[in-house]
């Protein structure tokens, strides 16, 4: 993955996609697939917004089902299993409890009920992604840490689970290799129009403050939060704030879906990297766009409801790490965020700019294709939508579950402990035999970069190689969430720092400046 700002100019795309999240990744990636000549541009790092800040979840939404909203839930879970099949090494199973006690607000008749429309909606389910009941005693043996006083029993159902940053890497690496040109750190400064219709954009390199125009005869803004900055942008949009907590480890491997005592909400307590997220909550927002920073009411609320549940409580001093992010949605008359509709709508502007609001990271691949879908329509040409049922860039050609044993085999030979090997593969795929190569060169390169993480030296290196990494918060964010999942010290990050510098060219001014950066990084405490 190359950084080409130069590309940008000369020439004329049939589509310019402004916004380098999860929307923009699979409209850039479809389009480029259908044989459009695609760019795709960013204002700061891939999924460097809130397609990194979500619950790491490709789910349908069990709790829409109250709100009826079936239509949205059916089409969450159809793209839940399609990416359970095409893409085994970035999506995986994930199965979450729930408890119900003697004072829950919707009880076991209810809850079963609710389950039984949930995998009903789901199209070919399979036997291990099926709800199961479970008597007092047996869930909370699968469950211990669970405070026990009122229980009587719960239920266990499938769902899937992501590195949300690493999906959005992987859309993009897939645009590149079908031709698109993709820019990160690439600002938006304005629109250029011809009669009245939207024919470019001038952008900005925000590497070395360079200035291009882009010629486009369709653009797409995928901007998420920022579309709500303009007036235009207000009266389509709805601004959620979403916080969450990194926790230490659980005695499990399954998550759970929890009614908060105070409000009636619902959060989860999310296994992930061997630590665990407790997330997360609603609140609409109207604060700075480009800082969104987590409030201590937030961390005090999401405390307080967690602490409802298990046994043993957390406190602050328990907090590892945390993050916000802003979820868009349309506008609506709702009375709260989390009453409102996380459905996805394109809006059309008089210069005939097109832009993507609302949805969800597990239904944004079926409504990147009616983007295009909407793009192609406009250009003249009948190519339909490419991503459907297609096997991911990075996922293997051979058999999987072959691939895998093969895979850990090769890892285990070079010294990588089980953990970090498993982690390893998810991350990278098939392009995990890179990392491997670098390792032969170097086997100290094996060793975990934090003792308590399944995060290796040489798969930071790789990042920095080939993941068109800019900064160091990419790296210690998105690349591999260090800063969200450890607490690193002043030392820790100088030692990543010089292990990346050659290869990014920094110098010791540099140096300074990237740790500095990592510590006001508005996604980490």
């Amino acid at each position: 993955m190359k950084r080409e700002f130069s590309a940008l100019q000369g020439q004329t795309f049939d589509l310019l996609v402004c916004g380098g999240g999860i929307y923009g990744a699979w409209t850039a990636y479809d389009a480029a697939l259908r044989g459009l000549k695609v760019a795709l541009v960013e204002q700061g790092d891939w999924a460097g917004a809130t397609s990194s800040a979500s619950s790491k979840l490709i789910h349908g939404g069990l709790r829409y089902l109250e709100s009826l909203d079936f239509k949205l839930v059916k089409k969450a879970l159809a793209e839940r299993q399609m990416l359970l099949a095409m893409a085994p090494h970035r999506v995986w199973p994930l199965r979450f409890g729930l408890p119900v006690y003697a004072d829950s607000r919707v009880g076991t008749f209810q809850m079963k009920a609710g389950l039984f429309m949930y995998d009903s909606l789901a199209d070919n389910l399979s036997a291990d992604m099926a709800h199961r009941h479970f008597d007092q005693k047996p869930f909370s043996g699968r469950f211990p840490f669970l405070a026990s006083d009122g229980l009587k029993g719960g239920f266990t159902y499938g769902d899937a689970q992501t590195d949300d940053a690493r999906l959005v890497l992987e859309l993009i690496a897939g645009a590149l290799d079908a031709g698109a040109v993709c820019v990160n750190y690439c600002k938006l400064t304005g629109w250029i129009e011809t009669d009245g219709r939207v024919s470019g954009a001038t952008v900005q390199d925000q590497f070395d403050h360079a200035s291009a125009e882009i010629s486009a005869r369709q653009i797409v803004n995928a901007t998420g939060q920022w579309t709500a900055a303009s007036e235009q942008g207000r009266g389509w949009c709805r601004l959620d704030k979403g916080t969450h907590l990194v926790m230490p480890a659980l005695p499990t491997d399954e998550a759970l879906l929890l009614t908060a005592k105070s409000d009636g909400r619902v959060f989860f307590i999310i296994p992930w990297y061997g630590m665990t997220l407790l997330g997360t909550t609603d609140a609409d927002y109207d604060g700075d766009l480009d800082h969104v920073v987590v409030d201590p009411k937030e961390v005090a609320y999401l405390l307080a409801e967690a602490n409802r549940y298990i046994k043993t409580a957390w406190t602050e001093k328990d907090v590892v790490g945390s993050y916000a992010g802003l979820r868009v949605m349309k506008r609506s008359d709702a009375v709260s965020p989390a009453a409102a509709s996380r459905d996805w709508e394109l809006k059309t502007a008089d210069n005939g700019a097109h832009y993507s609001i609302g949805g969800k990271i597990t239904s944004a691949r079926e409504d990147a294709s009616h983007i295009v879908d909407m793009v192609c329509a406009q250009l003249g040409i009948g190519t339909l939508c490419a991503t459907r049922n297609r096997t991911f860039p990075w996922a293997p050609e051979a058999d999987y579950a072959r691939w895998l044993v093969a895979a850990i085999t090769h890892a285990t030979r070079l010294g990588i402990d089980q953990e970090s090997a498993k982690w390893l593969i998810r991350r990278h795929g098939k392009r995990v035999d890179e990392v491997f190569y670098i390792i032969e060169s170097d086997f100290s390169l094996t060793r975990r970069i934090v003792p308590a993480l399944p995060f290796i030296h040489a798969d930071l290196l790789f990042c920095a190689r080939d993941e068109m990494a800019v900064h160091l918060p990419d790296l210690l964010r998105r690349r591999l969430p260090l800063l969200i999942l450890a607490k690193l010290d002043e030392s820790d990050l100088r030692h990543l720092a010089g292990l990346v510098a050659p290869v990014l060219g920094w110098d010791a001014a540099a140096i300074a400046c990237e740790i500095e950066a990592c510590r006001s990084e508005p996604c980490s405490r």
